[in-house]
């Protein structure tokens, strides 16, 4: 089970966008692997609770946590094998393990606890609130996005994890994300 949750070898810059529900990060996603001319991994965890809501109108349950993490790794490593240069992560491991803590009162699956830090990115873009709220069935927490925006930063400042914040208009949020990102593939050449 644990290799399941681990990347695959890869020699792709990865850069993940990081931050709470509704603050642009598929959009962004979806940009940047336009404009470097790549592919991004979409969040799993959205199909995943999708359709457990359209079936049974259920809500995420810790039980869910483990699946949802081998999903979005099994993506993940499908599409790091295709790429050479650069992938976009629309969420990771480290995103599920805030929510855990978020939702479940600190707790963790312990597997998915260890590895999600043992995983390895290049940068986070971390996601500010600055962008409108858009309810759907998933979303569920509208006047709580400081506080869980602060979750997500803590969580990158405990564990020394390299991250620019992106905020502002979608074309400030964009320029930004490219310049940073532009900045890493020269250091890496």
């Amino acid at each position: 089970m644990e290799e399941k949750l681990r990347q695959g070898a890869s020699n792709c810059i990865k850069v993940v966008l990081f931050g709470p529900e509704c603050t642009g990060k598929t959009t962004l996603s979806k940009q940047l692997a336009d404009y470097y001319n790549t592919l991004w991994v979409p969040e799993y965890m959205r199909e995943y609770l999708q359709k457990k809501w359209d079936d049974t109108k259920e809500v995420c349950a810790f039980e869910d946590l483990l699946p949802i993490a081998k999903g979005q790794m099994r993506l993940e490593n499908d599409l790091a094998a295709k790429t050479h240069e650069i992938l976009f992560c629309d969420t990771n491991l480290l995103e599920l393990k805030v929510y855990s803590e978020a939702y479940y009162n600190g707790l963790v699956p312990k597997k998915l606890d260890k590895i999600s830090l043992e995983n390895v990115y290049d940068l986070y873009l971390l996601t500010y609130i600055d962008t409108p709220w858009v309810p759907d069935d998933l979303r569920d927490k509208p006047h709580q996005r400081e506080e869980m925006f602060l979750r997500f930063k803590d969580c990158l400042e405990k564990h020394n994890l390299p991250y620019i914040v992106i905020k502002g208009d979608e074309k400030s949020r964009f320029d930004k994300a490219v310049t940073s990102i532009s900045q890493l593939i020269e250091q890496k050449r």
